[in-house]
């Protein structure tokens, strides 16, 4: 509890103690009066402040000015001690309100907690702190156990246990030494580091993820954009009822019926009119629930750019999955050489020089498994046809390195392979050198999250993949994905996502999941798109709207069940609060409802519906 709140609890306590003994004094007039007066300011000067500088604003119309207008009112009219029990109660709820906001901010707080204070960098012989914003690109700086690490580099000196908890949700300790990729957030436990930084301090992980945080709250749900109209149309109107059913009825009884108009009873039931109709439970209970939500969804390692996103996966019916590094581990191994014509270490060779110039995964392997320096002085005239594979003239020899599309474009009758794998097909001048397999491995708990995404209510399962068919078809066999589409060029993934769709029926969405690298086209077309394993992926970060730190996929159906449990939360909400509300508001106006009744309806569903939205925060283990 902070220095506010313990405040106001004090006041809380004082009003309440004060209340009791003058409830048992037998005062009377103008010493009553003014003995409640003190009370009264004590809980409520605060309350009358607010809706005064509302009025001189033009701003008249919220909850302070409501409680003003109620609690002076009663006062008026002489029940003292039910108008200071008005505000008393208000402040009861306002202090669980504001420890339930707190409660929920403290996840996005521990991870704001990655935010780096200082950088070393080593002058001289010595350490100097400075401001993370002052080192540019190239800078050594030094990390010692226990410190974060302020910007995304590499590692050039030392090894250590790296604690990635602010930013994945995981407490496992990762390793990491000399030639590793290491981004700003993490703790650095044991070893110091020396690390040569990649990025500015506002181009680093770091700055990127507490960016996205910070604006999370910007971008409203449509739940929460109707409760703020609802509510800029509500309290006036409910003011204005309650001046009518103060001013009609008297007059009506008086004129019309020639009855006493009983003025005082009918200004008490406007009174409590008022309390009952403030709409405290609604205004702060949604933005909280969605807030928790967020908030219980970050301590996951699951990062939702606003309560719109988490609303929306909360509708997902289709979860489309690309294949290589989010299903699978995108680590390629050469697993065999088959119908080769030249030996398979010069076969190799050739493949190795002719990819020297790409960066994909496969080209990668294909140079990892040759494992000599790669002489591009021997390589010339390098062309990367996407989706199918490179050219090259390697010693003077036409090179082609590829898929069966190239093969088939170039003319070449190629061999196929009775393994289950990739298929790199080389040709040289124009004739069938053999082929390499090459194998990717399925991730650990794939098979677990796609049976807990049918658990959680997703219809169906789609895999996208540039892989062949055979490929494509034995991981979704393995795993129990319903639908693959194989053999797909980049461009394809996103025309294929746009009829999925078309299909869609009603208010279901569809979801993509990338790694978030080379699938930026494809997560920003989606209804939501979510980036897995983005630790560190800046494409990831800048387009997706959900990002799971880290490589599990079983976080897929772990954000979707945060998001669908926080919704859930919201309508129990907005359903409970109107209809005791309603039910209150007709009591009030029939003169059968009295203030307590109005404290109920106004505190005790708002403290109800408070205690409600925290439980966005807590996330069942699977």
């Amino acid at each position: 509890m902070n220095k506010k709140q313990k405040k106001v609890l004090f006041r809380i306590i004082l009003a309440a103690v004060l209340i009791a003994v003058l409830s048992f004094l037998p005062l009377k007039g103008y010493l009553k009066f003014g003995l409640f007066m003190v009370p009264y300011l004590v809980i409520g000067y605060d309350i009358l402040i607010k809706a005064g500088k509302g009025i001189l604003n033009r701003q008249v119309f919220d909850e302070n000015f409501l409680m003003a207008v109620a609690t002076v009112g009663a006062i008026i009219l002489g029940d003292y001690k039910e108008g200071v029990a008005v505000m008393l109660f208000y402040q009861i709820g306002e202090l669980f309100q504001s420890y339930a906001v707190g409660r929920s901010r403290r996840n996005i707080s521990e991870l704001m907690d990655i935010r780096p204070d200082y950088a070393n960098v080593e002058q001289n012989g010595t350490l100097e702190k400075v401001d993370p914003d002052e080192v540019k690109t190239g800078s050594i700086i030094v990390v010692q156990p226990g410190e974060k690490v302020p910007i995304d580099g590499i590692i050039t000196e030392g090894t250590s246990s790296l604690n990635t908890s602010a930013l994945t949700g995981e407490s496992l300790p990762r390793e990491a030494g000399v030639g590793d990729e290491i981004i700003s957030g993490c703790i650095n436990m044991t070893g110091v580091l020396k690390i040569r930084t990649t990025k500015e301090f506002g181009e680093s992980t770091v700055s990127k993820i507490l960016d996205m945080v910070e604006n999370a709250s910007s971008k409203k749900s449509r739940s929460e954009n109707f409760i703020s109209r609802f509510a800029r149309i509500y309290t006036p109107a409910v003011c204005y009822g309650a001046v009518a059913l103060a001013v009609l009825p008297p007059l009506v009884r008086m004129l019309a019926m020639g009855l006493t108009p009983e003025w005082g009873d009918w200004i008490y039931r406007a009174l409590t009119f008022l309390v009952i109709s403030c709409p405290c439970a609604l205004v702060i209970s949604i933005p909280l629930s969605f807030f928790a939500g967020i908030g219980g969804a970050s301590r996951e390692g699951v990062l939702v750019k606003g309560s719109n996103y988490l609303e929306i996966l909360s509708q997902v019916k289709y979860v489309v999955f690309d294949k290589t590094g989010t299903m699978t581990q995108g680590v390629f191994e050469v697993n065999g050489i088959h119908h080769n014509e030249l030996d398979k270490e010069t076969l190799l060779e050739y493949a190795a020089l002719a990819e020297s110039a790409s960066s994909h995964p496969i080209s990668v392997s294909l140079k990892k498994a040759y494992g000599k320096a790669i002489d591009r002085t021997r390589v010339e005239d390098i062309k990367e046809i996407s989706g199918n594979g490179v050219t090259a003239n390697v010693d003077g020899k036409s090179v082609a390195v590829g898929n069966t599309k190239l093969m088939e474009s170039l003319g070449v009758a190629y061999k196929d392979c009775h393994q289950v794998g990739t298929i790199v097909h080389i040709a040289i001048d124009g004739a069938y050198a053999g082929h390499i397999l090459i194998s990717d491995t399925i991730k650990a708990h794939a098979k677990e999250a796609i049976l807990a995404l049918h658990k959680a209510g997703i219809a169906n399962t789609i895999m996208l993949t540039g892989d062949r068919k055979n490929v494509a078809d034995y991981v979704a066999e393995e795993l129990g994905i319903q639908t693959v589409y194989s053999e797909l060029l980049p461009a394809d993934k996103v025309t294929k996502v746009e009829e999925l769709l078309e299909r869609k029926e009603g208010k279901e969405k569809l979801a993509f999941v990338g790694d978030g690298i080379n699938d930026a086209p494809v997560l920003s077309r989606a209804d939501i798109g979510i980036a897995m394993g983005a630790l560190g992926s800046d494409a990831a970060i800048e387009a997706a709207d959900v990002v799971l730190m880290d490589d599990d996929p079983l976080k897929i159906s772990k954000a979707i069940r945060i998001s669908k449990k926080c919704v859930r939360i919201v309508y129990e909400n907005i359903y409970f609060a109107i209809g005791i509300k309603i039910i209150c508001l007709i009591l009030g106006a029939l003169g059968i409802a009295n203030m307590w009744l109005a404290i109920f309806a106004d505190v005790g569903v708002m403290v109800i519906a408070v205690l409600n939205a925290i439980r966005a925060l807590f996330v069942k283990k699977l």
